[in-house]
């Protein structure tokens, strides 16, 4: 039974599963369009909306020192920081669209495109 499961593991342990996210948050933020399966882009899309979130609400100092653990380069937290504050500010959530793309040849899994709106 899967009573009070809070997320999706990924069939990662915990480590591997929070590089794998901060790595696709990164790609996501300074790609603005990444392509992946549907259960991570679903996975993801709730992260990258917390850290946009985060970047909207804190002052700077603050919101740089959190996103460091939400993302691997600078270059992708400045750009939250300073181009998707404003772009979203006007927006409370969903800053994120999922379109199922494909079914990948080696084992048919969806891939989906998962970009910023």
């Amino acid at each position: 039974m899967q009573h009070r499961k809070r997320f999706n593991k990924l069939g990662k342990g915990r480590d591997h599963r929070k590089a794998l996210l901060r790595n696709l948050c990164t790609a996501l933020v300074l790609h603005e369009k990444i392509e992946t399966t549907i259960t991570r882009a679903k996975t993801l899309r709730g992260y990258v909306d917390h850290a946009i979130t985060i970047a909207k609400k804190k002052d700077t100092v603050t919101a740089y020192r959190m996103l460091q653990g939400y993302m691997t380069q600078k270059a992708a937290i400045e750009k939250t920081v300073k181009q998707l504050k404003t772009r979203y500010a006007d927006r409370n959530s969903g800053f994120t669209r999922i379109h199922a793309v494909r079914n990948r040849p080696g084992d048919n899994a969806i891939v989906s495109q998962i970009e910023l709106v």
